[in-house]
């Protein structure tokens, strides 16, 4: 009952809003940022709905690792290399490291490909050259800055990803002011927004799958807490748990066969894990603290969750096999809500300092302790498939908004709805 109560209260939080489209701020990025030329690419047919060009260029600057040339400031717009003349792009104003050039034509089936390459400025070369066809613009886009993101920094890029978040709203019924819920699916930058599930009760804690394509989240709408699992292609949920008391805070396990989740059927809210072929459940803690937020290593063979076994909130680690407990966090008196990288060195979470919730990371080899945000409320962290950046929820002059901070604290963004709050983000894994 404890953490229903912490729950609903959680929710009191939420501001109204009627749509969830969010807007894109870099508000801190490296100072020495890679400059970059995105050169419009060439298209001899009608107007396009998209600029292609234009999504890779803030692709690129919304990772913060670099600095897109204003096209006000080309000297030239070169669509082919016997074009791209290096002068044009060595001046200390409106110089750039690296040249983006790019071809679009259409295909015998009604596609669309775009042939585009990559200079380097400095050694007066270029570097590569690639081509990507398809019917869908904006994914043709993600997929050029992905490409060259792995070229210019040697890790895959996830522009291509996804992100689930919730909103809610109050509206008027019958005169009555009634909550609506929704659970939004959205490309990572924002766009292609979709409504998954609309609720008059509360929609909580969703995660994905490692397959890319499923999702699982708490839903109030038997009036008490209950675990579903969604097919994001149709739309079409399950209902897995829906046993008395708390069923909360459901994530798949790293093979997605099984759902690590917290259940209070037993009396204490407790971790558990469910195997999604039988439905067999087991008890994984057994302590009369309230043990929450579980999350697995990358290799399926211990969970991490917050515990307030210590005395007060903390992360510990507990080993699948042989029921082994670790405390992870010692750094001040609440930290909560964790979550690793996938490659399970970096350990992110929510950090309390003065009274004030933030986004830390911990560094479980060397043992380093950094706290990443300067904002308040910070809740939710969910981290990039390719380790780079942390999307979490925040509040800004009142509202609930989803900012994002990268692992070293450097690149900071604010991902503001255009009319209000958003909470609970999830960062897909590789599409």
């Amino acid at each position: 009952m404890v953490n229903l109560v912490v729950l609903m209260s959680v929710l009191t939080l939420f501001s109204i809003s009627a749509r969830a489209e969010l807007i894109i701020e870099i508000t801190e990025g490296v100072t020495d940022a890679t400059s970059i030329a995105v050169v419009p690419f060439a298209w001899s047919g009608n107007r396009l709905p998209e600029d292609v060009a234009q999504i890779v260029s803030a692709d690129l600057h919304r990772s913060g690792q670099f600095a897109p040339l204003d096209r006000s400031r080309m000297l030239s717009l070169p669509t082919d290399e016997s074009q791209v003349f290096y002068r044009d792009w060595q001046s200390k104003s409106n110089g750039a490291e690296y040249l983006v050039i790019g071809k679009m034509s259409s295909t015998s089936d009604g596609k669309y490909r775009v042939d585009y390459q990559l200079f380097d400025i400095f050694q007066k070369k270029m570097v590569k050259k690639w081509y990507v066809s398809g019917d869908d613009l904006r994914a043709m886009a993600h997929y050029i800055s992905d490409t060259l993101y792995k070229e210019l920094t040697g890790v895959r890029g996830a522009f291509s990803t996804k992100m689930v978040y919730v909103t809610m709203e109050y509206l008027q019924e019958a005169g009555k002011r009634v909550q609506r819920y929704r659970l939004y699916l959205a490309d990572v930058d924002g766009h292609n927004e979709r409504i998954m599930l609309e609720s008059s009760e509360p929609i909580l804690s969703p995660s994905w799958a490692p397959n890319g394509r499923h999702i699982t989240y708490v839903s109030f709408e038997t009036t008490r807490p209950a675990i579903y699992i969604m097919d994001t292609k149709t739309r079409k949920s399950q209902k897995i748990t829906g046993f008395a008391g708390l069923n909360g805070a459901p994530r798949f396990s790293p093979d997605g066969k099984s759902l690590a989740m917290v259940l209070s059927k037993d009396g204490n809210p407790e971790i558990y894990t469910m195997n999604l072929t039988t439905g067999k459940v087991k008890r994984i803690t057994n302590h009369y603290a309230i043990d929450t937020e579980p999350a697995w290593s990358p290799d399926g063979e211990s969970l991490i969750y917050t515990s307030e076994r210590g005395g007060s909130p903390q992360i510990y680690r507990q080993y699948l096999d042989s029921g082994k407990v670790e405390r992870l966090t010692f750094e001040g008196s609440y930290n909560a809500r964790p979550v690793l990288t996938p490659d399970g060195r970096f350990l992110a979470m929510v950090h309390r300092s003065n009274g004030i919730f933030h986004i830390a990371v911990q560094d479980l080899v060397r043992g380093t302790f950094n706290v990443l945000t300067e904002t308040d409320l910070d809740e939710s962290p969910s981290i990039a498939p390719n380790a780079s950046m942390i999307i979490y929820a925040t509040t800004d002059k009142g509202s609930g908004v989803l900012a994002a901070v990268s692992l070293d604290g450097r690149v900071k963004v604010k991902l503001p709805s255009r009319t209000g709050d958003v909470r609970e983000p999830a960062w897909s894994p590789f599409m």
